[in-house]
Protein backbone atom coordinates (compact mmCIF):
# COMPACT_ATOMS: atom_id res chain seq x y z
CA UNK A 1 0.00 0.00 0.00
CA UNK A 2 1.09 3.77 -0.93
CA UNK A 3 0.82 6.02 1.65
CA UNK A 4 1.24 6.46 5.42
CA UNK A 5 -1.74 5.26 7.75
CA UNK A 6 -2.34 8.36 9.65
CA UNK A 7 -3.55 9.72 6.13
CA UNK A 8 -6.84 8.82 4.88
CA UNK A 9 -7.30 7.72 1.51
CA UNK A 10 -7.18 9.77 -1.80
CA UNK A 11 -9.40 9.26 -4.78
CA UNK A 12 -11.21 10.53 -7.58
CA UNK A 13 -14.72 12.64 -6.27
CA UNK A 14 -16.08 13.49 -9.39
CA UNK A 15 -15.32 13.17 -13.10
CA UNK A 16 -16.24 15.08 -16.62
CA UNK A 17 -15.63 15.50 -20.07
CA UNK A 18 -15.81 17.32 -22.91
CA UNK A 19 -15.39 16.40 -26.91
CA UNK A 20 -16.28 18.93 -29.57
CA UNK A 21 -19.09 18.64 -32.04
CA UNK A 22 -16.90 18.60 -35.22
CA UNK A 23 -16.56 14.67 -36.32
CA UNK A 24 -13.95 13.60 -38.82
CA UNK A 25 -15.06 10.08 -39.85
CA UNK A 26 -12.33 7.34 -41.65
CA UNK A 27 -14.58 8.01 -44.96
CA UNK A 28 -13.74 11.75 -44.54
CA UNK A 29 -10.20 10.93 -44.20
CA UNK A 30 -10.23 9.05 -47.61
CA UNK A 31 -10.82 11.73 -49.67
CA UNK A 32 -7.71 13.89 -47.93
CA UNK A 33 -5.21 10.74 -47.83
CA UNK A 34 -4.47 7.76 -49.74
CA UNK A 35 -6.23 5.13 -46.87
CA UNK A 36 -9.82 3.46 -46.21
CA UNK A 37 -11.85 2.91 -43.94
CA UNK A 38 -11.40 -0.49 -43.90
CA UNK A 39 -7.50 -0.17 -43.59
CA UNK A 40 -7.96 2.56 -40.43
CA UNK A 41 -10.68 -0.12 -38.62
CA UNK A 42 -8.42 -3.13 -38.95
CA UNK A 43 -4.98 -1.62 -37.86
CA UNK A 44 -6.59 0.63 -34.70
CA UNK A 45 -9.87 0.32 -34.25
CA UNK A 46 -11.04 3.53 -35.10
CA UNK A 47 -13.88 4.81 -37.09
CA UNK A 48 -13.74 8.90 -36.23
CA UNK A 49 -12.43 11.56 -33.99
CA UNK A 50 -13.54 14.56 -33.08
CA UNK A 51 -11.75 17.99 -34.07
CA UNK A 52 -11.69 21.37 -31.98
CA UNK A 53 -13.03 24.61 -33.97
CA UNK A 54 -10.08 26.80 -34.92
CA UNK A 55 -11.13 29.42 -33.24
CA UNK A 56 -10.78 27.82 -29.64
CA UNK A 57 -7.79 26.47 -28.11
CA UNK A 58 -6.87 23.49 -25.40
CA UNK A 59 -8.31 25.51 -22.64
CA UNK A 60 -11.86 26.13 -23.73
CA UNK A 61 -11.93 21.91 -23.28
CA UNK A 62 -10.68 22.16 -20.24
CA UNK A 63 -12.70 24.46 -19.03
CA UNK A 64 -15.74 22.84 -20.27
CA UNK A 65 -14.78 19.20 -18.86
CA UNK A 66 -13.80 20.76 -15.46
CA UNK A 67 -17.36 22.57 -15.06
CA UNK A 68 -18.55 19.34 -15.40
CA UNK A 69 -16.15 17.55 -12.68
CA UNK A 70 -17.14 20.17 -10.29
CA UNK A 71 -20.68 19.55 -10.42
CA UNK A 72 -19.74 16.25 -9.98
CA UNK A 73 -17.60 16.46 -7.29
CA UNK A 74 -20.09 19.08 -5.55
CA UNK A 75 -17.09 21.11 -4.65
CA UNK A 76 -16.97 24.65 -5.08
CA UNK A 77 -14.16 26.68 -7.56
CA UNK A 78 -13.16 28.45 -4.71
CA UNK A 79 -12.47 25.00 -2.16
CA UNK A 80 -9.99 24.19 -5.28
CA UNK A 81 -6.33 24.44 -3.49
CA UNK A 82 -4.34 23.45 -6.81
CA UNK A 83 -4.90 22.38 -10.55
CA UNK A 84 -3.17 20.71 -13.00
CA UNK A 85 -3.72 20.83 -16.91
CA UNK A 86 -1.72 17.73 -18.43
CA UNK A 87 -1.08 19.03 -22.04
CA UNK A 88 1.34 18.65 -24.84
CA UNK A 89 -1.17 21.30 -27.05
CA UNK A 90 -1.17 24.05 -24.22
CA UNK A 91 -2.78 27.58 -25.35
CA UNK A 92 0.49 29.31 -25.26
CA UNK A 93 4.09 28.45 -24.01
CA UNK A 94 3.11 30.59 -20.88
CA UNK A 95 1.22 31.82 -19.04
CA UNK A 96 0.56 27.83 -18.50
CA UNK A 97 -3.02 26.17 -19.44
CA UNK A 98 -3.75 25.34 -15.88
CA UNK A 99 -3.55 29.67 -15.51
CA UNK A 100 -6.24 30.18 -17.75
CA UNK A 101 -8.36 27.70 -15.81
CA UNK A 102 -8.13 29.19 -12.77
CA UNK A 103 -8.88 32.40 -14.06
CA UNK A 104 -12.29 31.00 -15.66
CA UNK A 105 -13.65 29.20 -13.27
CA UNK A 106 -12.69 31.93 -10.47
CA UNK A 107 -10.67 29.14 -7.94
CA UNK A 108 -9.03 32.19 -6.66
CA UNK A 109 -7.08 29.72 -4.06
CA UNK A 110 -5.87 27.45 -6.03
CA UNK A 111 -2.03 27.27 -7.35
CA UNK A 112 -2.25 26.06 -11.13
CA UNK A 113 1.00 25.03 -12.91
CA UNK A 114 0.61 22.49 -16.69
CA UNK A 115 2.46 18.97 -16.81
CA UNK A 116 3.31 17.50 -19.75
CA UNK A 117 4.15 13.62 -20.23
CA UNK A 118 2.44 12.77 -23.25
CA UNK A 119 -0.04 10.35 -23.37
CA UNK A 120 0.89 8.94 -19.90
CA UNK A 121 0.41 12.92 -18.51
CA UNK A 122 -3.02 12.01 -16.66
CA UNK A 123 -1.23 9.28 -14.47
CA UNK A 124 1.67 11.13 -13.80
CA UNK A 125 -1.20 14.53 -12.86
CA UNK A 126 -3.01 11.85 -10.58
CA UNK A 127 0.12 10.86 -9.12
CA UNK A 128 1.38 14.36 -8.11
CA UNK A 129 -2.07 14.66 -6.43
CA UNK A 130 -2.08 12.00 -4.27
CA UNK A 131 0.80 12.99 -3.54
CA UNK A 132 0.00 16.78 -2.33
CA UNK A 133 -2.90 15.46 -0.56
CA UNK A 134 -1.81 11.93 0.83
CA UNK A 135 1.47 14.39 2.25
CA UNK A 136 -1.42 16.59 4.10
CA UNK A 137 -0.55 19.81 2.09
CA UNK A 138 -3.66 19.85 -0.17
CA UNK A 139 -7.37 18.81 0.22
CA UNK A 140 -8.75 19.35 -3.36
CA UNK A 141 -7.08 18.93 -6.34
CA UNK A 142 -8.49 19.64 -9.95
CA UNK A 143 -7.10 17.66 -12.35
CA UNK A 144 -7.16 18.14 -16.44
CA UNK A 145 -6.46 16.20 -19.46
CA UNK A 146 -6.80 18.19 -22.53
CA UNK A 147 -5.33 18.07 -25.92
CA UNK A 148 -5.95 19.68 -29.40
CA UNK A 149 -4.00 17.40 -31.46
CA UNK A 150 -5.26 18.38 -34.78
CA UNK A 151 -3.47 21.45 -34.87
CA UNK A 152 -0.39 19.45 -34.74
CA UNK A 153 -0.89 16.79 -36.87
CA UNK A 154 0.04 16.88 -40.13
CA UNK A 155 -3.33 16.10 -42.06
CA UNK A 156 -0.69 14.99 -45.45
CA UNK A 157 0.74 11.97 -43.61
CA UNK A 158 -1.64 8.97 -43.76
CA UNK A 159 0.43 7.53 -40.95
CA UNK A 160 -0.63 9.79 -38.26
CA UNK A 161 -3.56 11.70 -39.18
CA UNK A 162 -5.81 8.82 -38.95
CA UNK A 163 -4.41 7.94 -35.28
CA UNK A 164 -5.51 11.32 -33.48
CA UNK A 165 -8.33 13.81 -31.95
CA UNK A 166 -9.33 16.41 -29.60
CA UNK A 167 -10.93 16.06 -26.02
CA UNK A 168 -10.51 16.89 -22.30
CA UNK A 169 -11.11 14.89 -19.28
CA UNK A 170 -11.25 16.01 -15.28
CA UNK A 171 -11.51 14.70 -12.46
CA UNK A 172 -11.41 15.94 -8.11
CA UNK A 173 -8.99 14.25 -6.36
CA UNK A 174 -9.86 14.12 -2.81
CA UNK A 175 -9.33 12.66 0.70
CA UNK A 176 -11.90 9.52 0.57
CA UNK A 177 -12.84 6.95 3.24
CA UNK A 178 -9.63 4.37 4.47
CA UNK A 179 -9.23 2.08 2.30
CA UNK A 180 -10.56 3.67 -0.77
CA UNK A 181 -8.84 5.41 -3.24
CA UNK A 182 -5.27 5.05 -4.64
CA UNK A 183 -3.76 1.70 -3.75
CA UNK A 184 -0.88 1.56 -5.92
CA UNK A 185 0.94 3.17 -8.34
CA UNK A 186 3.57 3.02 -10.82
CA UNK A 187 5.49 5.77 -13.32
CA UNK A 188 8.56 4.94 -15.45
CA UNK A 189 10.47 6.56 -18.26
CA UNK A 190 13.10 5.73 -21.19
CA UNK A 191 14.87 8.67 -22.82
CA UNK A 192 16.41 6.50 -25.04
CA UNK A 193 13.09 6.29 -27.15
CA UNK A 194 12.97 10.05 -27.61
CA UNK A 195 12.81 9.82 -31.11
CA UNK A 196 10.28 7.57 -31.75
CA UNK A 197 7.36 9.74 -30.70
CA UNK A 198 7.95 13.65 -30.73
CA UNK A 199 7.53 16.90 -32.51
CA UNK A 200 10.92 17.88 -32.98
CA UNK A 201 10.83 22.41 -33.61
CA UNK A 202 8.95 24.82 -31.49
CA UNK A 203 11.24 24.41 -28.49
CA UNK A 204 14.37 25.98 -27.56
CA UNK A 205 16.77 23.91 -29.00
CA UNK A 206 14.64 24.33 -32.66
CA UNK A 207 13.09 27.35 -32.83
CA UNK A 208 10.64 28.47 -35.35
CA UNK A 209 12.23 28.92 -39.00
CA UNK A 210 10.97 28.73 -42.74
CA UNK A 211 12.89 25.51 -42.56
CA UNK A 212 11.40 24.20 -39.76
CA UNK A 213 7.54 24.70 -40.85
CA UNK A 214 8.98 23.76 -44.72
CA UNK A 215 10.10 20.68 -43.45
CA UNK A 216 6.74 20.03 -40.94
CA UNK A 217 8.74 19.41 -37.85
CA UNK A 218 5.79 21.62 -36.06
CA UNK A 219 3.74 17.99 -36.21
CA UNK A 220 3.52 14.91 -34.69
CA UNK A 221 6.26 12.51 -35.88
CA UNK A 222 5.67 8.95 -34.89
CA UNK A 223 7.74 5.22 -35.75
CA UNK A 224 4.84 3.12 -35.17
CA UNK A 225 6.07 0.07 -35.53
CA UNK A 226 7.92 0.12 -32.59
CA UNK A 227 5.90 2.19 -30.51
CA UNK A 228 3.32 -0.72 -31.13
CA UNK A 229 5.66 -2.92 -30.21
CA UNK A 230 6.62 -1.15 -26.70
CA UNK A 231 3.22 -0.20 -26.15
CA UNK A 232 2.15 -4.13 -26.31
CA UNK A 233 5.20 -5.29 -23.84
CA UNK A 234 4.87 -2.50 -21.69
CA UNK A 235 0.80 -2.51 -20.85
CA UNK A 236 1.43 -6.02 -19.59
CA UNK A 237 4.11 -5.07 -17.52
CA UNK A 238 3.42 -2.28 -15.84
CA UNK A 239 0.05 -3.58 -15.18
CA UNK A 240 1.58 -6.85 -13.34
CA UNK A 241 4.09 -4.76 -11.57
CA UNK A 242 1.60 -2.02 -9.81
CA UNK A 243 -0.79 -4.81 -8.92
CA UNK A 244 1.93 -7.24 -7.28
CA UNK A 245 2.77 -3.49 -5.18
CA UNK A 246 -0.76 -3.44 -3.93
CA UNK A 247 -0.55 -7.05 -3.01
CA UNK A 248 -3.30 -8.35 -5.10
CA UNK A 249 -4.06 -10.57 -7.66
CA UNK A 250 -5.31 -10.18 -11.15
CA UNK A 251 -8.83 -11.34 -10.51
CA UNK A 252 -9.07 -8.82 -7.93
CA UNK A 253 -9.04 -6.31 -10.79
CA UNK A 254 -13.08 -5.02 -11.18
CA UNK A 255 -12.58 -3.12 -14.34
CA UNK A 256 -9.57 -1.69 -16.47
CA UNK A 257 -9.70 1.73 -18.36
CA UNK A 258 -6.59 2.01 -20.84
CA UNK A 259 -5.07 4.57 -22.51
CA UNK A 260 -6.88 4.60 -25.95
CA UNK A 261 -4.28 4.66 -28.69
CA UNK A 262 -4.84 1.29 -30.71
CA UNK A 263 -7.60 -1.54 -30.07
CA UNK A 264 -4.98 -4.50 -30.71
CA UNK A 265 -2.85 -2.81 -28.13
CA UNK A 266 -5.94 -2.84 -25.62
CA UNK A 267 -6.65 -5.94 -26.58
CA UNK A 268 -3.59 -7.62 -26.38
CA UNK A 269 -3.52 -6.35 -22.37
CA UNK A 270 -6.99 -7.34 -21.78
CA UNK A 271 -6.13 -11.02 -22.73
CA UNK A 272 -2.91 -11.14 -20.89
CA UNK A 273 -4.80 -9.92 -17.38
CA UNK A 274 -7.73 -12.32 -18.28
CA UNK A 275 -10.64 -9.89 -18.14
CA UNK A 276 -14.11 -9.84 -19.87
CA UNK A 277 -14.71 -7.41 -22.73
CA UNK A 278 -17.56 -5.67 -20.71
CA UNK A 279 -14.86 -5.46 -17.69
CA UNK A 280 -12.67 -2.85 -20.31
CA UNK A 281 -13.76 0.15 -20.90
CA UNK A 282 -12.99 1.09 -24.93
CA UNK A 283 -14.03 4.31 -26.38
CA UNK A 284 -11.65 4.51 -29.35
CA UNK A 285 -13.77 3.94 -32.23
CA UNK A 286 -15.51 7.24 -31.39
CA UNK A 287 -12.68 9.50 -30.47
CA UNK A 288 -9.63 8.22 -31.70
CA UNK A 289 -6.22 8.89 -29.98
CA UNK A 290 -6.55 12.05 -27.59
CA UNK A 291 -3.14 11.76 -25.58
CA UNK A 292 -3.36 12.47 -21.74
CA UNK A 293 -7.34 12.80 -22.21
CA UNK A 294 -8.25 9.35 -23.36
CA UNK A 295 -7.76 8.06 -19.68
CA UNK A 296 -9.77 10.51 -18.23
CA UNK A 297 -12.44 11.12 -20.84
CA UNK A 298 -13.02 6.97 -20.88
CA UNK A 299 -13.30 7.31 -16.69
CA UNK A 300 -16.10 9.48 -17.04
CA UNK A 301 -18.39 7.79 -19.41
CA UNK A 302 -17.75 4.54 -17.61
CA UNK A 303 -18.75 6.17 -14.29
CA UNK A 304 -21.74 7.95 -15.97
CA UNK A 305 -22.90 5.10 -17.52
CA UNK A 306 -22.41 2.75 -14.02
CA UNK A 307 -19.91 0.36 -15.72
CA UNK A 308 -17.60 1.52 -12.77
CA UNK A 309 -19.43 1.01 -9.56
CA UNK A 310 -19.08 1.71 -5.52
CA UNK A 311 -15.69 -0.34 -3.96
CA UNK A 312 -14.81 -2.14 -7.46
CA UNK A 313 -10.84 -2.12 -8.03
CA UNK A 314 -9.89 -0.19 -10.81
CA UNK A 315 -6.73 -0.68 -12.84
CA UNK A 316 -5.79 2.83 -15.09
CA UNK A 317 -2.94 2.22 -17.70
CA UNK A 318 -1.07 4.26 -20.53
CA UNK A 319 2.16 4.85 -22.10
CA UNK A 320 3.49 8.15 -24.42
CA UNK A 321 6.26 9.91 -25.72
CA UNK A 322 9.04 10.10 -23.62
CA UNK A 323 8.56 7.13 -23.38
CA UNK A 324 6.69 7.56 -20.24
CA UNK A 325 4.30 4.82 -18.71
CA UNK A 326 2.07 4.54 -15.99
CA UNK A 327 -0.25 2.42 -14.07
CA UNK A 328 -2.51 3.06 -10.91
CA UNK A 329 -5.09 0.91 -8.70
CA UNK A 330 -7.57 2.47 -7.13
CA UNK A 331 -10.45 1.29 -5.19
CA UNK A 332 -13.84 3.58 -6.46
CA UNK A 333 -15.55 5.40 -3.75
CA UNK A 334 -18.97 6.40 -4.87
CA UNK A 335 -20.61 8.78 -2.25
CA UNK A 336 -23.89 8.33 -3.84
CA UNK A 337 -23.60 4.55 -2.91
CA UNK A 338 -21.40 5.52 0.08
Amino acid sequence: MIGRKEFKGVGIVGTGSYVPEKVITNFDLEKMVDTTDEWIRTRTGIRERRILDIEKGSSYMAIEAAKKALEDAEIKPEDIDLIIVSTVTPDMMFPSTACLVQESLRCKNAAAFDLEAACSGFLYGLSVAYSFISSGIYKNILLIGAEALSRITDWTDRNTCVLFGDGAGAVVVSEVPEGKGVLGLDLGADGEGKDLLKISAGGSLMPATDDTIKNKLHYIYMEGNEVFKFAVRKMEEISLKVIQKTNLKLQDIDFLVPHQANMRIIESARKKLKLREDKVYINLENYGNMSSASIPVALDEAVRKNKIKNNDVILLIGFGGGLTWGAMVLKWHSRRSA
